[in-house]
C-alpha cells in the first residue's frame, strides 16, 4: 500500500460473516510493524444493514502481529480511543481485513477507560466455538491494551495522533491542489 492510497476496511466475525465495512480510508504509513490510516466522513455499513457516516477524523492503527487495532477519534473534547480485540490484519489488494473478537476497550480523553462487550465475547465464543488459544489471545490482548493506555504508550498519546492527523491534512491539501 502506498501513502495517500484510498482503501476499504472489512471486519469479519469468527464464522466468516461480514461484520462491518468502511468505504474509505487513507493510508498514512505502512511498515512491517504497523499500518496507519485515517477515516473521515467514511460510509460505514453494518451487518444488520445500518449505514452511517463517520463524524470525526479517526487515526487507525492496524498490526500484522497483534490481536487488536486502535481507532483514535479526534473530537472537540479530546481524543477518544476505541480498541477492538481482533485478529492481525491482512491486506489482499481488495481491503484491509481482520476478524473482530468482540472485546473492546474505550479510553476517554481524561484517561479513564471502559471494557466493553464481555457478554458478546462469551456468547460468540460459545456459539462460534472460539478455541482456548483464541480466547487466551483475546484476553491477553485486552490486558496489553489496558496497560498501554494507562502508561500512555503510543499511540495512546496526543503527539502521535497529532503527527498523523497533520500528515493526513497535508496529503488532503496536495490532493485538492492536484484537482485544480
Amino acid at each position: 500500500m502506498d501513502v495517500g492510497q484510498q482503501v476499504y476496511i472489512q471486519s469479519f466475525k469468527h464464522d466468516g460473516s461480514l461484520h462491518r465495512t468502511w468505504a474509505k480510508a487513507t493510508v498514512l504509513e505502512h511498515t512491517d510493524e504497523c499500518l496507519v490510516v485515517v477515516t473521515y466522513k467514511a460510509m460505514v455499513s453494518e451487518s444488520n444493514g445500518r449505514v452511517w457516516q463517520t463524524r470525526e477524523p479517526a487515526v487507525c492503527f492496524f498490526y500484522p502481529n497483534k490481536w487488536y487495532n486502535i481507532i483514535s477519534m479526534i473530537r472537540k473534547r479530546g481524543i477518544t480511543y476505541y480498541c477492538n480485540v481482533a485478529s492481525p490484519y491482512l491486506y489482499d489488494g481488495e481491503a484491509i481485513k481482520n476478524i473482530d473478537y468482540d472485546l473492546d476497550l474505550k479510553v476517554f480523553p481524561n484517561g479513564s477507560y471502559e471494557i466493553l462487550d464481555e457478554e458478546e465475547f462469551a456468547k460468540h465464543g460459545f456459539d462460534m466455538k472460539y478455541s482456548l488459544d483464541v480466547q487466551k489471545l483475546a484476553w491477553d490482548s485486552l490486558r496489553e491494551l489496558v496497560d498501554m493506555a494507562k502508561e500512555g504508550t503510543p499511540p495512546f498519546d496526543d503527539e502521535t495522533i497529532s503527527h498523523y492527523f497533520h500528515l493526513y491534512l497535508s496529503l488532503d491539501r496536495k490532493r485538492l491542489k492536484s484537482k485544480e
